[in-house]
Parts: C-alpha cells; structure tokens; sequence
C-alpha cells in the first residue's frame, strides 16, 4: 500500500490529518502526523487521485509532494516505521549533564544527571544548589538539557 505525503500549512499537521481522517473513505487506510514532521502528514492510501480529491476540501493542506515526474510522490513503509515508535524522553541525555527541571516541585532547579533509566524512563538528578547532595529521580519529560556552554 502506498504511502503518500501531503504538504500542510505549518503548525496545522494535527488539524489537517484529524481532516483527512474525519473524511472517513474506505480508499484511505491511515493518516499520520508525526511531531518530527514539520508541515507534513503523511496518508495511506489506495492512490493518489483519492487524496487529491479529498484535499480539495480541506483548508490548510496544500497538496501532494510530487515526484520528478510529476506523478505523486510516495513512501515506503519502510521509510515512515521510524515515526510508528516512540522515542523515550531520556534519550540525549548522558550521564553529568546539566539539566534544568521544568515540572514538578524542583521546577527551576539546574541539577546534574547521574543515573539514566531508559526502562523506566526516569533519570536520577543531583540538586545543584542544595546545601546537601539531594538524588531526585524524575520521569524524562520533566527536565531539558541546558545548553552545552552551561554544561
């Protein structure tokens, strides 16, 4: 089954996916609108004549992306799989990091990383300017790595 890739206003991705798949036609199969995807969604479909003409009636998508020929252009599942499977919130952050924590009741503290859970999750983190070392375990969303010339 052909994967398609439709080019959308930015910030509209959600909008214009929850469009297509409201349209509910057999023809179409699934719609995607992955977070790592600016300004695209991405359609499965029978063919692209079926796409074309349900985008006529949806504000915000501005159309196929066409191939060299001008044919429609179109994916592989192979090349969308990476987008069906999440990534886990801790991935990117190393051991001796400083990170900031943005939720929670540490919420504004800089700390540093000292055990990384990928199982689980969650990273341990050291309180920075706790008068007394503090280990804080956190889920992986609720810190951000500061910038490398804070590190």
């Amino acid at each position: 089954m052909p994967i398609y890739s439709v080019k959308t206003t930015a910030s509209q991705e959600r909008t214009v996916a929850d469009m297509i798949a409201s349209k509910e036609m057999a023809e179409i199969h699934a719609v995607l609108a992955p977070d790592q995807l600016t300004s695209y969604v991405m359609v499965e479909a029978d063919n692209d004549a079926i796409i074309r003409r349900v985008l006529e009636e949806v504000p915000h998508a501005r159309g196929l992306v066409e191939g060299p020929g001008g044919e429609a252009g179109q994916s592989s599942m192979s090349e969308v799989e990476h987008f069906l499977s999440p990534t886990p919130d801790v991935e990117g952050i190393a051991e001796g990091d400083i990170v900031e924590l943005i939720a929670g009741p540490f919420k504004g503290e800089k700390a540093q990383v000292q055990r990384i859970d990928e199982g689980k999750d969650q990273v341990t983190v050291e309180l920075y300017e706790a008068t007394v070392p503090i280990p804080v375990t956190v889920r992986g969303d609720q810190i951000r790595v500061l910038d490398s010339d804070e590190r």
